[in-house]
């Protein structure tokens, strides 16, 4: 067996949707139970890459269709897509990529599963939730070390760790040298705590209606809020190859071809045809 990781993008607001749900919000966004935190399920990404798939390898790499299922499993394992980095409105830079300790604490576990070398040390939480860390070369500086999140006013301590964070992820997420130094310039690292709170409060809620065809009225019934991550969100999970006796392709080629299945574009997630779920997806090897 071979583990890679693999990169989401979110081009547009993205709706991993867990059907209807129970509180304000009609149509909420996936989340962990446990920690809160938003997740896109294997099985979405899995069901794409598939449908992107060349026919004469689709079945040797992603198994049967479901009335053959029973003859061989596929080649190829996807873990959910869980969030990385989350895009918060800043005063400064338009907006900075915010993530926290656990959440990089836990990307370091599974890219070191996965076989990747030389992953920036573990970072411990602000001292206070007022306090965020930013990188050396950071452009989220307000009025000398203030940085607003949103409505929040935070304290920027520049960091050798979230700097070090910063020039791994870069490279790994981006291709684009533009985009890197974006990231460069915009990674935020805040307490735990304060992360959960921008998960409640910061993802995209948008009001939908449906008309009378004729009186171009709200229709009974026909207001509901959807949820979604923002653009620019990014999220990673492992990829595990794991060949078998129907599958004649070795684990590299299997990872090739993924990775050209993947160079476009892909819609992942709920509500496509209102343009949500445009995603760039990327395969990172050890």
């Amino acid at each position: 067996m071979t583990t890679h990781m693999l990169f989401t993008h979110a081009l547009s607001p993205l709706h991993p949707g867990t059907g209807q749900g129970t509180g304000v919000i009609d149509l909420p966004i996936a989340r962990e139970k446990a920690t809160g935190l938003p997740y896109l399920p294997g099985s979405s990404l899995k069901g794409t890459l598939r449908s992107a798939c060349p026919d004469d390898q689709r079945v040797a790499i992603f198994g049967p269709d479901t009335n053959a299922a029973h003859e061989h499993a596929g080649a190829v394992v996807f873990a959910d897509q869980r969030l990385l980095l989350l895009p918060i409105r800043s005063l400064a830079g338009t907006f900075a990529w915010v993530t926290s300790p656990y959440v990089l604490r836990r990307f370091a576990r599974d890219a070191g599963l996965a076989g990747m070398k030389k992953l920036p040390g573990d970072i411990d939480n602000p001292t206070d939730e007022q306090i965020c860390l930013v990188t050396e070369s950071s452009q989220l500086r307000v009025s000398g070390d203030a940085v607003y999140l949103e409505d929040l006013d935070l304290e920027a301590t520049s960091d050798q760790r979230a700097t070090a964070w910063a020039d791994w992820l870069a490279p790994h997420i981006f291709a684009d040298g533009v985009w890197q130094l974006l990231l460069k310039q915009r990674l935020c690292v805040v307490h735990d705590n304060l992360l959960g709170f921008l998960l409640n409060t910061a993802t995209e809620i948008t009001a939908r209606v449906k008309l009378e065809e004729q009186s171009k009225t709200v229709k009974k019934g026909g207001l509901w809020y959807e949820e979604a991550l923002p653009t620019e969100t990014v999220l990673a999970g492992p990829l595990m190859i794991m060949p078998n006796d129907k599958t004649n392709l070795p684990p590299d080629k299997i990872a090739e071809i993924i990775g050209t299945c993947a160079k476009k574009p892909l819609q992942l997630g709920g509500k496509m045809t209102v343009g949500r779920g445009l995603c760039r997806v990327s395969l990172r090897e050890a």
